[in-house]
């Protein structure tokens, strides 16, 4: 920390490449609510895309950290992020970045370099905080000491939900300062009613006028429920999903938007659109060219919304409409499961056109009923994820 005791320079870690929107409303969020707290403050971001960062964050004080090769950085692994922890006041860590699957790789994991990282932060003084963060899986003896590593050099550790708390209790890794959170995204505010006006025009949106179901497709498909080494496979997914699709427009006579908040979705989503009986009643949007905030804008207008992707459940359940919940992976169960919606999940090992088809109709004719159920409890986790920042108090100079 600096001579003064000041927090000047806060570092906040996750991923933030702009290609997920899901990532980019858990940095919106945390900035809204940590700068207030700290209002001269500047926010180093370590990202791939430093343009990203400037435009979407432009209205805070964000100065974002290149961690591109020439930069002496393989994404998260190199001197980029050892200095920026090291000339930080205070270390953020949030969002899902601390699970051991593919543990040794920097490209995908971000755990193994912050259990050597963080420690040498707090050897400085630094203090570093787990931000509304998601732990695991964590299933390797090897993934389980770095973790073990990351609590210990933490100074507070928020969770954003049960399921990591339930993991620290599992592997016996305890700290005094635990608290529960939730998920920064949940406070993402849509953009204005005139910016819509002007999408929904270039994107032929009219059709939002008749009942409307939004759809999320996941190009990880079955990469973190597989139990053997039989796969679900891509090309069953691609068949399952647009049959059922063109079921529900048949059978409900609604139209249906993909609403697609991870750029390397969009490959998948495209063989999708494409194998769609029902073209006329189809659109598809994307977080290529939209912001997480003008895909909220979109969102809040649907009648239900499918998803795979975690956040793609929590940005539509924020702008309060009703998810449907396909277990690709825990953090879905566990999202669900906060808002006492797990009976709207189908498993992805259950998924066939019949039973897909079934859960939809069923949680369509009920929409109304459950929407009013779920706000309470969309509300409750909104106020967490905002009164996380209370917890940095202690480190602010009065």
């Amino acid at each position: 920390m600096n001579e003064s005791n000041e927090i000047k320079r806060i570092n906040v870690l996750g991923n933030f490449s702009g290609r997920n929107a899901g990532d980019a409303a858990i940095l919106g969020g945390l900035l809204e609510d940590v700068a207030a707290l700290f209002p001269g403050a500047v926010f180093t971001i370590p990202t791939i895309n430093t343009a990203f960062v400037k435009r979407e964050y432009s209205g805070f004080k964000v100065k974002p950290i290149s961690l591109l090769p020439w930069n002496l950085s393989l994404k998260i692994l190199g001197l980029p992020v050892i200095t920026s922890c090291l000339k930080a006041d205070l270390i953020l860590v949030t969002d899902a970045i601390l699970f051991d699957r593919k543990l040794y790789n920097p490209l995908f994991n971000y755990l193994w370099t912050l259990s050597y990282v963080l420690p040498m932060a707090k050897k400085r003084n630094i203090p570093v905080i787990l931000y509304n963060c998601s732990l695991g899986p964590v299933k390797s003896k090897n993934g389980q000491n770095c973790l073990r590593r990351v609590i210990q050099n933490s100074d507070v550790v928020i969770l954003r939900d049960k399921e990591s708390r339930e993991l620290l209790q599992s592997l016996k890794i305890d700290h005094p300062q635990i608290h529960q959170g939730a998920d920064c995204a949940l406070n993402a505010e849509p953009v204005s009613d005139q910016r819509f006006e002007e999408i929904r025009r270039k994107e032929n949106l009219d059709f939002l006028d008749h009942s409307t179901i939004g759809f999320n497709v996941n190009s990880y498909i079955d990469a973190f429920v597989r139990e053997s080494g039989e796969k679900y496979g891509r090309e069953r997914l691609i068949d399952v999903f647009a049959q059922t699709v063109d079921k529900i427009i048949d059978d409900l006579d609604v139209n249906v938007i993909f609403v697609e908040t991870q750029h390397m979705d969009m490959s998948i989503a495209t063989q999708v659109v494409n194998k769609i009986r029902n073209q006329g009643r189809i659109r598809m949007i994307s977080n290529m060219r939209y912001s997480y905030r003008e895909i909220c804008s979109l969102l809040k207008r649907l009648d239900l919304f499918v998803g795979m992707r975690t956040h793609s459940l929590i940005l539509s359940s924020g702008m309060g409409v009703v998810p449907v919940g396909i277990v690709t992976y825990p953090k879905n169960r566990g999202y669900m499961r906060t808002l006492n919606l797990e009976t709207n999940l189908i498993e992805f090992k259950d998924l066939t056109v019949e039973t897909f088809a079934s859960k939809i109709i069923q949680i369509y004719g009920q929409r109304r009923e459950i929407r009013q159920q779920m706000l309470p409890a969309v509300a409750g986790e909104k106020a967490k994820a905002k009164a996380s920042a209370q917890y940095l108090n202690q480190f602010k100079i009065i």
